[in-house]
């Protein structure tokens, strides 16, 4: 048990924070990929001999966290919405202007373009391997990546920079 355990303690170590990223990226919301992570972690050592077993346990964990958030924000609705008014006044340290870009028009872009866009250029899964992750085809990735990346465009344009106040008005 006690090995178990090491096994489990480095495995966390290695991948919480890329998977809090990741899972933060995908949700658009921290404190909801905080909890969401949390949770897939605690199922995640509950189910250790056989998770371990798997070709890759930290998309295990990315996978269930991805699930726990989405079962989250069937069931409490209002609450999202109160995490995101929270989260929105918060100011960060560091934050590049880029970034708050990014993620504000990854926050404007379908949920599953934005799952898309974020297990490939964030995570760096090839289509196959988030076809695999996300239990559908890979055209259908493939699409909704095209149609992610097009959504994206349109968001980051300077056009749309502009136009919502952020180009110096």
């Amino acid at each position: 048990m006690k090995r178990d355990a090491e096994e489990f303690d480095a495995f966390y170590a290695a991948s919480a924070q890329r998977v809090l990223g990741h899972l933060s990226a995908m949700t658009g919301s921290r404190a909801e990929a905080e909890d969401a992570v949390a949770e897939a972690y605690a199922r995640a050592w509950d189910r250790w001999a056989s998770v371990r077993e798997c070709d890759s346990p930290e998309a295990w964990v990315r996978r269930v966290a991805y699930r726990i958030a989405v079962s989250a924000w069937r069931k409490a609705v209002n609450r999202l919405r109160a995490h995101r008014r929270e989260a929105a006044g918060q100011q960060v340290e560091a934050t590049s202007v880029d970034h708050v870009a990014v993620v504000s028009a990854l926050r404007r872009i379908s949920a599953e373009q934005r799952r898309v866009v974020v297990l490939h250029h964030l995570v760096g899964l090839s289509v196959t391997e988030i076809a695999a992750e996300i239990g559908c085809n890979v055209n259908t990735v493939k699409t909704r990546l095209a149609r992610g990346r097009r959504a994206l465009a349109v968001h980051l344009s300077d056009d749309a920079y502009e136009t919502t106040g952020g180009g110096g008005q």
